[in-house]
């Protein structure tokens, strides 16, 4: 096991954007640090994966580099530039308005890179103030831990500091910055930014080649032809990310291309929502009025702005002639994953001919009750021996009946016993979801200086399959008032 690191300079800290990319990449410049910073939570695990000790996680001197105050020592702190499609409109030039890049810390598990979220203006920032608020920090800390623990690609939270420092939105709030972890923030937005510009542009691409895609160098070093290859890794894992995020009842809510990330991960959590009540159509941000980003057109919206990165790409030389063939191939990795996750859900070792007729009368079944996303799901492993007890949540109990009938009929098709299904379907079924009431109860007691109701989530959705005893408050249906919580893009 590696020797964890005690002190900051015992951190092996890189700064491969920043050494790696031309200057006009981003902007060297340090965080505006937070007066009285407050340590609100930690992520002990994260910290260990990236070889630094609980000691110093909590340290004095790890408050200082967190809450924007001192610099990552060896780190070149930055604030980059990128520019995408909003609600399918070209936006132009946005980039890092309110992030600083610190450096990238070498640890027992590879390359990290450490991003503070809140932590002032940039020259990015356009018309904001480069601040964040306990409320929006609150929930990306969360919906982080909430994904990993699904076992989703995300990036993830090292520590949420707090300040008594006004932040000005619909109400005067208080000040927060969230530590972000990734291998990288290189976006789909990244690469428009340099259409039409072919040095930066191929600069870009050996940059992510090189550090996050080496392999495809094996096979190419021709840059047209490193795009097609690079375009095909990041097509089928955008695609698996969106089977992910369908059957987990994820809605990002604010899926711009500068908002996608190159390594498929899940990026910039804002109005996002795990579904409540189902909706086949549901809107998790107020500011979406047509519903572009709703939960069922999701997967399309990932296409779409995966043609923006091939367009993109077409400065490298790749024409529409290489680049559609593997954008075509899009729904069928999609399909793949959907139904690979969809056979775990239901308890079936494979998919068959008419799963697909039975899953779709599923979602029309859920959407008509508008019953519970989650628990629907985890109550599914008793659908078999205890029809009864699963029946208990729909409304609609006669639907319900024929339904499970016929998934009763499709279960004898598996060669599993009852005891084998029911624990594989509770290892797919989360109990404990990131609901928005759930969040709300973690924001008001933070907002009050008080992390129980937070440091409970995050033990729960840390590992979201496994019942814990005393934790039963959190795995209930909401209550009827909770409803009404509506998110927008204010933050």
């Amino acid at each position: 096991m590696s020797v964890l690191a005690s002190t900051l300079d015992g951190l092996r800290v890189s700064n491969g954007f920043a050494s790696s990319l031309p200057e006009t990449f981003y902007t060297l410049l340090q965080p505006s640090g937070l007066r009285d910073a407050q340590l609100l939570h930690a992520n002990d695990d994260l910290a260990q994966r990236l070889g630094l000790s609980q000691a110093l996680l909590h340290s004095p001197e790890m408050l200082a580099v967190l809450s924007g105050n001192a610099p990552l020592p060896g780190g070149k702190s930055l604030a980059a530039v990128y520019s995408g499609h909003q609600f399918g409109v070209w936006a132009g030039q946005l980039g890092d308005g309110r992030a600083h890049l610190l450096g990238a810390i070498d640890g027992p598990q590879g390359t990290q890179e450490l991003q503070l979220k809140g932590s002032g203006l940039t020259p990015y920032s356009r018309m904001g103030d480069g601040r964040a608020v306990i409320r929006s920090s609150v929930r990306e800390y969360l919906a982080s831990v909430a994904m990993k623990g699904l076992g989703i690609p995300t990036t993830e939270a090292l520590a949420i500091v707090t300040s008594p420092v006004p932040v000005y939105r619909e109400t005067v709030e208080r000040a927060a910055i969230v530590t972000r972890v990734a291998p990288s923030f290189v976006r789909f937005g990244s690469f428009e930014h340099w259409l039409g510009h072919p040095e930066e542009m191929q600069a870009l691409l050996h940059y992510v080649v090189q550090n996050f895609y080496p392999a495809l160098y094996k096979n190419s070093e021709d840059h047209a032809e490193l795009a097609r290859l690079l375009l095909t890794e990041v097509t089928q894992r955008t695609a698996y990310l969106m089977a992910d995020w369908l059957t987990v009842g994820f809605c990002h809510g604010v899926m711009n291309t500068d908002n996608m990330s190159i390594l498929g991960l899940t990026l910039d959590f804002g109005p996002f929502g795990f579904m409540d009540a189902f909706q086949a159509n549901h809107i998790c941000n107020t500011t979406d009025q047509q519903g572009r980003y709703a939960w069922n057109q999701q997967p399309s919206v990932g296409h779409w702005n995966l043609y923006r990165l091939a367009s993109a790409m077409t400065t490298l030389g790749a024409t529409p002639e290489t680049l559609n063939p593997v954008l075509q191939q899009y729904e069928g990795w999609f399909l793949e994953r959907y139904r690979e996750n969809l056979c775990r859900k239901m308890g079936w070792q494979e998919w068959l001919e008419g799963d697909t007729q039975l899953i779709d009368d599923w979602w029309r079944l859920l959407h008509r009750d508008q019953a519970d996303f989650s628990l629907s799901f985890r109550a599914l492993a008793w659908a078999e021996k205890h029809p009864e007890a699963f029946l208990q949540c729909f409304h609609d109990q006669d639907q319900a009946r024929a339904w499970v009938e016929r998934y009763r009929v499709r279960l004898e098709a598996d060669q599993q016993t009852t005891a084998q299904r029911q624990q594989s379907m509770n290892a797919a079924n989360p109990l404990y979801v990131l609901r928005n009431y759930l969040a709300q109860q973690a924001i008001a007691a933070a907002e009050k200086g008080d992390a129980s109701v937070l440091s409970d989530l995050f033990t729960v959705l840390s590992n979201p399959f496994e019942e814990r005893s005393g934790y039963e408050q959190y795995a209930e249906v909401p209550p009827p008032e909770a409803q009404s919580i509506a998110l927008s893009c204010s933050s």
